[in-house]
């Protein structure tokens, strides 16, 4: 009997992962990582690091696919603990709702958040984290940037191309856009 619990081995080849992005919208998750004070107003909002396929280094938040059979709680969880490490410490509730819905095409034109590869839906989170933050796998470093720091000319054109984006309206929703 199949285990539809099992997201293990619902990992696509490289091959069948080009020819579904080719022909399926892809379901992702962006959490944007913030740190809160005791009222819960967000103070600081966590970027990650990381190489480019062109070589570039850029911003993010954490972002990733989410797999067949797999929960959207548990997609952003396993995210979260694949880029920020295993004591971050996540406070994701146990039925998670989008603050926004980003749609991401091949074509620039169509909705200002682009991906050569591939039409894909990401659903978009603010995530509070109280734990211990280490950047890992391919993530270089993280960095805690106060509202107004995450928004400057200066980080915004580090960002990935709609990262920027994602993250003023992750501060608009939270009532944290400078």
């Amino acid at each position: 009997m199949t285990d539809f619990t099992e997201t293990q081995s619902s990992w696509l080849s490289a091959e069948d992962m080009e020819t579904a992005r080719g022909r399926l919208p892809i379901v992702y998750v962006n959490a944007v990582p913030v740190r809160t004070d005791e009222a819960g107003v967000v103070t600081h909002v966590g970027l990650l690091l990381r190489i480019g396929p062109d070589g570039a280094a850029n911003r993010e938040i954490v972002a990733g696919r989410v797999l067949y059979g797999e929960r959207v709680r548990d997609a952003l969880l396993r995210h979260l603990e694949k880029d920020l490490g295993p004591l971050a410490l996540p406070r994701i509730p146990s039925s998670p709702q989008p603050f926004t819905v980003i749609e991401y095409f091949p074509n620039p034109d169509i909705s200002g958040f682009y991906d050569p590869r591939q039409h894909a839906v990401g659903l978009g989170y603010v995530v509070p984290v109280e734990g211990d933050c280490e950047p890992s796998q391919d993530a270089l470093d993280l960095v805690w940037l106060s509202p107004d720091e995450v928004v400057s000319p200066t980080v915004a054109a580090e960002l990935s191309p709609g990262h920027e984006k994602v993250v003023r309206r992750a501060l608009a929703h939270t009532g944290c856009l400078p």
